[in-house]
């Protein structure tokens, strides 16, 4: 498998993954956006799934699903996918998978490492969690949101989180995957274990994967 390499930083080691893993620093391979499902199609097959293969996602298709997501489609600009109230860009994606914790930097279409070793069982409380191969976790920096009341920082955290959930929901639906997003979550332990600070608040998780029988 071809390793994708951070620009001027030494190699460290290689994920089970596939993915080249550089000083805390992942490099994801380029996204493909050219074809997939129609949207109508996708629309037509966007569904809530809990039930889940073990089987992990390859590198591109953790890439693709990424900056679907949240990731960068109009780079002169560094503006996204999924919209964002007055271009705050407060929500950061994390994501847990049996290797570890990261953060996406979508600048970078990269996954920075913050924390080591399988915490999945802390993204939610459902059984299917501590077993999916990935775990997206949405978490609002409220010190982004300049200006805003913390009336307005609930409101339109949870709804740029909205956006993006529903992004990953079209992916699935598109590379047939099973995707659910979920709000329980035990926030403070999981907090802990991303190492957040009191201006960061988890709104919402989403868990992805095959279907459970399905490869």
């Amino acid at each position: 498998m071809k390793l994708w390499h951070v620009v001027g930083v030494a190699m460290m080691g290689v994920m089970g993954s596939g993915l080249a893993q550089e000083f805390g620093t992942i490099k994801l391979p380029p996204p493909e956006t050219a074809g997939g499902m129609p949207l109508m199609q996708a629309l037509k097959a966007r569904q809530s799934s809990r039930e889940f293969s073990s089987q992990p996602l390859p590198p591109q298709q953790l890439s693709n699903l990424l900056w679907a997501a949240s990731g960068e489609n109009r780079p002169d600009t560094g503006k996204r996918t999924a919209p964002s109230a007055r271009d705050w860009r407060e929500i950061d994606v994390h994501v847990i998978t049996a290797d570890g914790a990261y953060r996406y930097d979508a600048a970078g279409h990269a996954l920075i490492k913050v924390a080591d070793g399988d915490i999945r069982h802390l993204a939610g409380v459902q059984d299917f969690v501590a077993t999916a191969p990935l775990n997206l976790v949405y978490v609002a920096n409220f010190d982004r949101m300049s200006g805003a009341s913390a009336e307005d920082k609930a409101l339109y955290s949870a709804t740029d989180t909205g956006f993006i959930a529903q992004n990953v929901y079209l992916y699935g639906a598109s590379a047939g995957l099973a995707v659910v997003v979920r709000g329980l979550v035990d926030r403070e332990a999981l907090g802990a274990a991303l190492g957040l600070g009191k201006h960061q608040r988890i709104i919402l998780a989403q868990t992805v994967g095959y279907p459970a029988g399905g490869r």
